[in-house]
């Protein structure tokens, strides 16, 4: 069966034949089955089709016919740009020669809402080069170093493609200057994947996108595109508050395109000479951000990372045992908090071992067992369960207190100006141990950072705000994120803000800043509550316009919805760990603290409560 070229749609659209898609789906050999029944545990992922075709079908455009006309060199061209072929050779062929040598269009991506619309501007039978011009619906760009950025203020993509005949045939001379895909074949064709760069000693993911298949510029596969990136350097946004181990230059040894493991999963990188002279402190790091960049990438467990110089001489070598101290991840939790019915802090012991096993909450010890009359709206511990965080149940104070020795209360660190419902929110402590709250005044609301839990609490200048108010927070694991729910106009949207310290200044004390707020679920129409997740990602309870409430996983640049939790209805609040071993805890309006361990179902563990929390 031979593939039809493109059609063009009444509306304008381009409709691929169903020929060329049966011939993809044969040459795959994909066997395409419906869901018998709805899962009631593990995650489920979330599948969207390119006009009706898997992610795993390749697709190649069809060159352009002869003596075609000027419409249908546009509409040839801009669904070759969908395709898989190496260099977009097929693509190019729509081109003028020195337009198909010159053309670049790797560098970044247009991701529209849909298709493009095409508008003939100049007529192929006028006596001037035709002219069309193509527009769409821009939902975000992907730069030079695959960082995505979502639109966020519905802007227009609009181009003019002029076209000249060319050996008698019409040429496109003036090609766009990125790819072009809807969001469909953007998800088809590219994958997010996370390369990893150091904030002092801790590792923080930056989400980028590579292609699923070999780029079609560099020839490179999925895991070398990945470490290529990874060399580039952190995306724009990321880039003021983290560091590579990398030297400037550094890339991958010439004519690498692909990378692979040996049968002891140790992965070689060949590095070109700008790395060959590296002390073994620096390169042990970079090693760790190569492991832990690619181990994303793979479903086996990477054991070891080995660089080489350029000569292919052994460099340095790290353990994934050795990478996970040097990337100073933060302790897994021995337990898991939550606001009992009395209004008590209370913590259970993470034990998922036992479907049948009875959970008994245990009083948080010091201050706050000794004082029950103290009535407690919502907490956070810290990293190291020695301090809690709490703010009272009016809303009105918030209170430091330890974890591990007796005491009285203390006096609030910090008193709201506002009272319940709009008083203090819950609280949330960063990996550099310093405290953040919202006070949730309307009338002066405001983001407070408290250094080391203890200090002064300083107001914290957040840009970008335009009238809104902070209703809920939580700062990543990381130290340099924090997650920010903000109200506006009675609407609750998902941003986050990079954290930003004074350069050079060792003093805690230091102001810090909250600088560049980014859309991180714009295809929510509401979010109520949200926690961070293993592997930099957001776990958000909340609906899509015209959808029911759900809990799902998002990406940190607000790219796309990763994965939904399976039954997770009716949750009112929701809190996860960095450790995937632990389960996702939640509060359910109906039975109240619910845990879902990995790979199980749905359990009720407390049939009281609410403000579950892990530290954090």
């Amino acid at each position: 069966m031979d593939a039809e070229p493109a059609r063009v749609s009444r509306d304008g659209g381009v409709r691929r034949r169903r020929t060329a898609r049966a011939t993809a789906l044969a040459a795959a050999a994909l066997v395409l089955a419906g869901c018998a029944s709805m899962p009631d545990h593990g995650e489920i992922r979330e599948v969207r089709a390119s006009q009706g075709v898997d992610s795993q079908v390749r697709v190649f455009g069809v060159p352009p016919a002869e003596k075609a006309g000027a419409q249908d060199i546009v509409d040839g061209f801009l669904e070759a740009m969908t395709s898989d072929d190496p260099q977009l050779q097929t693509a190019r062929k729509y081109l003028t020669q020195e337009a198909a040598k010159n053309w670049r269009p790797g560098s970044a991506v247009t991701v529209l809402s849909a298709g493009l619309d095409r508008i003939s501007v100049q007529g192929e039978k006028d006596s001037a080069d035709p002219r069309f011009k193509v527009s769409g619906t821009k939902l975000a760009t992907v730069d030079e170093r695959s960082a995505y950025q979502p639109e966020t203020s519905g802007g227009r993509y609009e181009e003019f493609l002029t076209l000249v005949k060319e050996n008698k045939e019409w040429r496109i001379a003036t090609p766009p200057s990125s790819l072009v895909l809807s969001e469909s074949d953007f998800q088809r064709i590219y994958m997010p994947v996370n390369k990893y760069y150091f904030a002092g000693g801790t590792l923080v993911a930056d989400p980028v996108y590579v292609r699923q298949r070999s780029d079609p510029d560099s020839r490179m596969d999925p895991t070398t595109q990945t470490v290529q990136s990874l060399f580039a350097g952190p995306s724009k946004w990321l880039a003021p508050v983290v560091t590579s181990s990398f030297p400037t230059g550094t890339e991958l040894r010439e004519g690498t395109k692909t990378l692979s493991y040996d049968g002891q999963n140790t992965l070689r990188v060949p590095l070109n000479d700008k790395a060959d002279n590296v002390a073994q402190p620096q390169c042990q790091k970079m090693a760790t951000q190569l492991l832990f960049t690619v181990q994303d990438l793979t479903a086996s467990q990477l054991s070891r990372v080995e660089l080489l110089r350029s000569d292919r001489s052994s460099l340095c070598s790290v353990t994934n045992a050795a990478a996970s101290a040097l990337a100073h991840r933060i302790p897994s939790p021995g337990y898991q908090y939550y606001v009992d019915s009395d209004s008590r802090l209370v913590r259970l012991k993470l034990d998922v071992s036992s479907e049948d096993q009875q959970y008994k909450p245990e009083p948080v010890p010091g201050p706050l067992a000794a004082t029950p009359a103290f009535k407690i709206g919502s907490a956070a511990v810290s990293y190291d369960e020695k301090r809690a965080a709490v703010v009272s149940e009016d809303g009105h104070g918030l209170y430091l207190v330890n974890t591990t020795t007796a005491g009285t209360m203390p006096q609030p660190l910090l008193t709201g100006k506002g009272a319940k419902p709009n008083g203090l929110g819950a609280p949330s402590w960063d990996a550099a141990g310093d405290l953040w709250v919202a006070d949730q005044d309307p009338q002066n609301p405001a983001l407070y950072r408290v250094p080391g839990g203890t200090g002064t609490p300083q107001k914290v200048e957040v840009p970008g705000l335009d009238g809104g108010r902070i209703t809920a927070l939580k700062a990543a694991p990381d130290g340099v994120r924090i997650a920010l729910l903000v109200q506006n106009q009675n609407r609750n949207r998902l941003f986050i803000g990079r954290i930003e310290r004074p350069e050079g200044k060792t003093d805690p004390a230091a102001p810090v800043a909250v600088r560049e707020l980014r859309p991180a679920a714009p295809q929510m129409a509401s979010v109520t509550a949200l926690s961070w997740a293993p592997r930099g990602r957001l776990l958000v309870v909340g609906r899509e316009s015209g959808g029911v409430v759900q809990a799902r996983y998002m990406l940190a640049d607000g790219s796309m919805v990763a994965a939904g939790l399976p039954g997770a209805t009716g949750l009112v609040a929701v809190t996860a760990t960095e450790d995937e071993k632990k389960p996702v805890v939640a509060c359910s309006d109906e039975d109240g603290i619910v845990w879902l361990p990995p790979g199980a179902q749905w359990r009720t563990v407390a049939a009281g409560g609410r403000a579950p929390v892990y530290p954090g």
